[in-house]
């Protein structure tokens, strides 16, 4: 016999995310809490978590925690299936010491907090151009903070290096520095001397790679911004890097 009160009800998801499991919870339009159950975050558990959801009746919107991190997955997956997700806030830290942490309890507040509208965010895209530009911009940070240990490294092995080394130099600029250290020969670090050499010279080439990879990165970055942000480029002082960062805080 079908159940024509579950076909007919309108329902409201809410789901705590985590690294490995996601937990949903299921409301009715008035608020009844009708189940919340675990799911595995894959692919597989993204499928039956929505099937989960559908089986109370029909699903109006899911809130969602984390959509930039670990519910990404999901959030794409739901959005795939044409579901409306909702960006939902997790609760703060000192409430949920005090409270205690409930993963079922986490996931009924999204979906409490979707239902009545307090939570009400889209989250961002995850596809298309603006996503490509995040992950770019990512990876360039990254390079740039390696880059800058390198040369802080760098500068730190000169000023103990031993004598006369450390006096040829201590005094030279980073470019001078590198430029320097680059033409240093290889050679079997067997005291403290050549020891310190092989270092110069490794840590030398670490930075050229990583300004390598930094300079290439830009490069796809700067044809990428200029293909999706044309007007903010075009605009007089914005540069490449904030054109490629202002279309995230929107998207």
């Amino acid at each position: 016999m079908i159940d024509m009160t579950a076909k007919t009800r309108r329902i409201t998801g809410g789901v705590d995310t985590h690294k490995d499991t996601h937990t949903a919870a299921a409301l009715d339009a008035t608020g009844v809490a009708l189940g919340t159950a675990a799911f595995p975050a894959s692919r597989v558990g993204y499928e039956e978590l929505l099937t989960w959801l559908r089986t109370f009746g029909e699903l109006d919107r899911v809130g969602v925690e984390g959509t930039g991190s670990y519910g990404s997955g999901l959030t794409r997956y739901l959005r795939e299936s044409r579901v409306v997700v909702v960006e939902v806030n997790r609760p703060n830290r000192q409430d949920r010491r005090r409270h205690g942490k409930s993963d079922p309890a986490d996931a009924e507040a999204a979906a409490r907090a979707t239902l009545s509208g307090a939570a009400n965010g889209v989250p961002k895209s995850q596809d298309g151009a603006v996503e490509v530009i995040r992950l770019l911009r990512l990876e360039r940070r990254s390079a740039i903070r390696a880059r800058t240990q390198a040369a802080n490294q760098l500068h730190a092995v000169v000023s103990t290096a031993p004598e006369p080394l450390r006096a040829k130099l201590r005094d030279l600029s980073l470019a001078a520095l590198l430029e320097r250290t680059r033409r240093l020969r290889a050679i079997l670090p067997t005291d403290t001397a050549s020891a310190t050499q092989r270092v110069l010279r490794g840590l030398t080439q670490r930075w050229k790679y990583l300004n390598r990879e930094v300079k290439h990165l830009e490069t796809q970055l700067e044809a990428l911004v200029k293909e999706a942000a044309a007007d903010l480029v075009a605009l007089y002082g914005v540069g490449i890097d904030v054109a490629g960062a202002l279309p995230m805080s929107f998207s």
